[in-house]
């Protein structure tokens, strides 16, 4: 059975790492999600792609220069679907008080070794606060991330993102101790899911918004798809 996340919430149907295309995806009855995360200036963790406001706001300048006070109040509907209502940045802590979802996959973009710490330190205590250790896993495709996660925030667990094999995908998560794989769909050979299903990982891939893409990587027996249109994986899957 291949488990369906929300890519960004629905990113196809509604405006990207917005509350309300994290509301639609639920309401095609999808109950996982991936997001990415960056830190505000004053240290909360914001729902955003882009460690620039350019693409999705009609803002300039970095995430971490501003303060997450003013960064809830920019309108991230730049670029996606077209929306009615404004949908303003979320902070992570609103999307967990908001959405019933049973798994998240929190993507931490590269990062230093000193704010890939604090990241992983930030999500940790939000984790705890509400109840979600064991519904979060911290993924990313930098070592550093991967790295400070396994060291300080060991109970939580850790995924690797890969989008190219120029490095062995499944040796560098062992190496970090990942238990998830999410897989550029490209690099997804019937012979690699094996051998990571194998390894112990779920894998997960992604950005699978085709149908027929869909029915083909359930086809082969991935753990799961992220997708763009939650609702369309729902009905294409959803009899099998």
């Amino acid at each position: 059975m291949t488990l369906i996340y929300g890519h960004r919430g629905a990113k196809g149907e509604a405006p990207e790492n917005t509350l309300t295309s994290f509301q639609e995806c639920l309401k095609h009855g999808v109950r996982r999600c991936e997001l990415d995360l960056h830190l505000s200036r004053d240290g909360h963790l914001m729902v955003i792609h882009d460690p620039t406001l350019k693409r999705t706001t009609d803002r300039r300048g970095k995430v971490v220069e501003h303060d997450a006070a003013d960064l809830v109040t920019y309108d991230a509907r730049k670029g996606g679907p077209g929306w009615v209502q404004p949908c303003p940045i979320p902070r992570l802590e609103e999307l967990f008080k908001a959405c019933d979802f049973e798994h998240w996959q929190l993507e931490v973009k590269s990062a230093s070794r000193t704010r890939a710490a604090t990241t992983v330190l930030a999500i940790r205590e939000l984790a705890q606060e509400y109840g979600m250790l064991d519904k979060v896993t911290i993924t990313s495709s930098s070592r550093e991330v991967l790295r400070a996660a396994a060291e300080l925030t060991p109970d939580i667990s850790r995924g690797l993102v890969a989008e190219y094999a120029w490095l062995d995908p499944l040796k560098v998560a062992q190496n970090h101790g990942c238990n998830l794989l999410a897989l550029n769909w490209t690099l997804c050979t019937p012979e690699r899911l094996i051998k990571a299903q194998r390894q112990g990982l779920h894998v997960s891939v992604w950005t699978v918004n085709e149908p027929a893409l869909m029915r083909r990587l359930a086809d082969f027996g991935v753990d799961s798809l992220i997708t763009d249109f939650p609702g369309l994986a729902t009905a294409t899957l959803g009899n099998r």
